[in-house]
């Protein structure tokens, strides 16, 4: 009855009010004003509660709570009628209270952290314009930034020419390498599938990232044929080992079509030697593509760009500025060298209702059909403003003390009884043991690991909520504080303990006139 009432007062107010199905279709949605209050007192949170305390070491990276309890307090029920923007306001905070944050100068974990200021007001313009990259009509700027940060990413590499997009994470774009270099090697594949092929087999480290197995999972490739190529004591690919599972496949029946390199590993931070690859795919005629999603970056530095010495070879390439380069999450570039339009040629489906060919400009710029998806985010635009803010110079700094933060921590760790350093790194990956005093003073053997082993780490603490990792030895005494967090692997039956991303990690807080390393 007074939903009957409401319409009718509306109608009485708007003469002209379009009635169908009982929806008035010419009448507001939302209530513009009452939404861009809520705007702007989010937007007040977001400064105060993240923005301005980004740095700030006194403030936790996280208030942890079990999954249980955090649902209790986040009320995550969605009901049939809308709750009150003070009551949406409270959510916000408590959102940003409970989330780990990750440019908190002491947030340990995986290959990215801390915070651009460019690169996050490059977020909130594309999150407040939503654009999707796929037409010049529907994008002009975002287009032209993509092609103009390609443009610039390709000349570090050192390719004359090439082509490129951006993708949601390394991982796709290495699965887009992947097929890319089976669509070379057997284009028919495109329209005939997998039915008729010989067996197709690829080559990588054995220190390559994940990613490598899904994708010829999702691909079709199957992950046995997926040739794992034995590493040095280092993490690199061995080229002897990559010329021999070459003829053995080749003996198999098999046609090998793509060996992936890896230029820093997630683990040991190793970079393959590319140019002694390339030599061997140059002579078997196989597609060379480099996972640079990590090491990518040092191409900025002239000081450890020979890092990567001869990757100008590769055929692809993937390369993360949301890693070391602070971009912001997502923010992954696949480049190729082919200029010709292979990528294209691979992917395009050739939508008519959007693609067309008669338009009034230059259909050239036109990308969308290069890639899987359809709807596809701005990425390039956060790398393109931080890009502007810190020039080219700006952004080789970052490398640099990346790596000297890394050459620190190494020099520390020698000073220090019960640290015990893996070895030297040629990145920014620092892998180490820390020894208890109940065992240094035995031999290096099996009891000596088992035991180590034995040990508790941080198991029972979320490893992205440690300011500070506290070893016990078997007495279960407190050891000396470690100012960093420490993940875990297997190698040779012994366990790696590694810290990553230190160039984001505050080893001397801009709040701390010592380092933490000092007792």
């Amino acid at each position: 009855m007074e939903v009957s009432i409401c319409k009718q007062e509306m109608l009485q107010k708007k003469k002209n009010a379009v009635l169908v199905d009982g929806v008035i279709l010419n009448g507001p949605i939302t209530d513009s004003k009452a939404g861009e209050k809520f705007v702007e007192e989010a937007c007040k949170i977001i400064m105060e509660e993240i923005i301005r305390k980004a740095d700030d070491v006194t403030e936790k990276v996280c208030e942890w709570r079990a999954p249980e309890t955090l649902k209790q307090i986040l009320d995550l029920e969605m009901r049939d009628t809308g709750e009150s923007h003070q009551k949406l306001l409270q959510l916000c905070q408590d959102v940003i209270q409970y989330s780990v944050k990750t440019s908190h100068p002491r947030f340990f974990n995986q290959l990215y952290a801390g915070i651009d200021y460019y690169s996050l007001v490059a977020r909130f313009i594309t999150e407040a314009l939503n654009p999707s990259v796929y037409t010049y009509e529907v994008s002009p700027v975002f287009l032209l930034v993509e092609e103009a940060v390609i443009k610039k990413m390709i000349e570090f590499i050192g390719w004359e020419e090439g082509d490129g997009i951006f993708n949601p994470g390394g991982s796709v774009s290495n699965m887009y390498a992947m097929n890319l270099a089976r669509y070379k090697f057997c284009p028919e594949i495109k329209e005939k599938g997998l039915s008729g092929l010989p067996r197709l087999v690829l080559f990588t480290s054995e220190e390559c990232h994940y990613s490598m197995k899904k994708a010829a999972s999702f691909l079709g490739i199957g992950t046995e044929n997926v040739y794992f190529i034995k590493t040095d004591e280092r993490g690199k690919m061995i080229p002897e080992e990559l010329e021999k599972q070459v003829q053995r496949a080749r003996k198999e029946g098999s046609a090998p079509f793509l060996v992936c390199a890896t230029a820093g590993t997630t683990v040991l931070g190793a970079f393959d030697p590319l140019d002694k690859i390339a030599d061997i795919c140059e002579k078997h005629g196989l597609w060379l593509h480099v996972d640079a999603s990590w090491g990518g970056s040092a191409l900025i530095s002239r000081k450890h760009c020979k890092l990567l010495h001869g990757i100008h070879r590769a055929d692809s390439v993937a390369w993360n500025p949301h890693k070391m380069l602070l971009a912001g999450i997502q923010c992954c570039a696949l480049l190729v060298k082919d200029n010709s339009g292979l990528l294209k040629k691979c992917y395009s489906a050739k939508a008519a209702y959007l693609f067309q060919q008669d338009k009034f400009y230059d259909v050239s710029y036109d990308t969308g059909d290069k890639s899987v998806q359809c709807s596809r985010r701005p990425d390039a635009f956060k790398f393109w403003l931080m890009w502007k803010a810190l020039g080219t110079a700006g952004l080789e700094e970052r490398v640099n003390r990346a790596l000297a933060l890394a050459r620190y921590l190494v020099e520390e760790i020698k000073k220090r009884e019960g640290f015990q350093l893996l070895l030297e790194p040629e990145y920014a990956n620092v892998c180490f043991w820390y020894i208890p005093p109940s065992l240094r003073k035995m031999e290096d053997g099996p009891e000596f690991w088992q035991k180590l082993h034995q040990l508790p780490s941080n198991s029972l603490i979320p490893p992205t909520l440690c300011n500070f990792l506290r070893c016990r030895d078997l007495n279960g005494s407190p050891a000396p504080l470690a100012p960093f967090q420490m993940e875990h692997r297997m190698a040779d039956g012994k366990q790696v303990s590694q810290l990553k991303r230190i160039d984001t990690l505050a080893l001397i807080s801009p709040k701390e006139e010592t380092s933490p390393f000092q007792k």
